[in-house]
């Protein structure tokens, strides 16, 4: 089969897969439900490789993703809902009503100005999809996003109502509230024995306050924990080593041996 640079091969070759008897048996049992991780798999990756700075990693996630659109797409053809077409009539329709101050009459010469632009449309749309009845402030905020991500979109939300702190160092003061409510659920000592449904609960709090910290320093959560992710990855893999060469595996060394090797990977950075 020649490859191709044209969208409608790959549309092609989706359909081909799809095909009941000549098609691919494990595409035909997919649905939406069982194609949707992997979707979420490739965005992850995309981002991956622009956090490794690899632009050729980059083309081939993002072909990747791609399939992900072209695959919901043909499934939903299947069913006559709708086909690969009107997505992008869909997407087509949205940018440009999204950006009046490039396709219109409106002005808006700054990316600030840009976004509350958008904030306004995407609100209009909303009401008019509610048949102009409002929704809550957080209505909008998907359930199926990571876990750090759809906390920093419902702070985010909730603070264009007016519901944030002012500062970070208020958002700081919170951090060790939750953090001294975590001490009192893990309790002291066999007289008051650790409450360990509560330490989690609280363990979530200090979580969501962890986000809104990084919220108020203008810093994206999940891109900040990824970054710390590879942090421990390099370190962790330079104690390894170390005690490879001394003919010791990580569960043969001491947490001593193995804190005084992090701390010699951490001063060699």
């Amino acid at each position: 089969m020649t490859p191709s640079r044209d969208i409608d091969r790959l549309l092609e070759i989706m359909a081909a897969l799809r095909t009941p008897q000549t098609g691919c048996p494990w595409d035909l049992e997919q649905n939406f439900s069982t194609i949707a991780p992997y979707t979420l798999e490739e965005a992850y990756e995309v981002a991956d490789a622009i956090a490794r700075g690899n632009l050729t990693d980059l083309k081939d996630e993002l072909g990747d993703l791609l399939l992900q659109v072209v695959f919901h797409a043909r499934m939903a053809e299947e069913q006559d809902a709708f086909a690969f077409g009107d997505v992008v009539q869909a997407i087509t329709e949205k940018l440009i009503r999204r950006h009046p101050h490039v396709f219109g009459e409106e002005c808006s010469d700054t990316p600030q100005t840009v976004e509350g632009l958008w904030e306004r449309i995407k609100a209009e749309e909303k009401a008019a999809r509610n048949g102009g009845q409002s929704e809550g402030a957080l209505a909008d905020v998907p359930v199926g996003l990571p876990a750090l991500t759809r906390a920093l979109k419902l702070q985010q939300k909730a603070s264009k109502v007016g519901f944030d702190w002012n500062d970070p160092h208020a958002v700081l003061r919170k951090i060790r509230e939750e953090a001294d409510e975590i001490e009192a659920a893990l309790g002291t000592g066999a007289a008051a024995p650790a409450d360990t449904h509560e330490a989690a609960a609280e363990v979530g709090d200090l979580l969501f306050a962890a986000v809104n910290l990084a919220r108020h320093l203008h810093a994206d959560p999940e891109s900040v924990l990824r970054q710390t992710n590879r942090k421990f990855e390099r370190r962790f893999g330079s104690i390894e080593r170390a005690l490879a060469a001394e003919g010791k595996a990580p569960q043969d060394a001491s947490l001593a041996e193995m804190d005084a090797l992090w701390d010699e990977a951490k001063a060699q950075e």
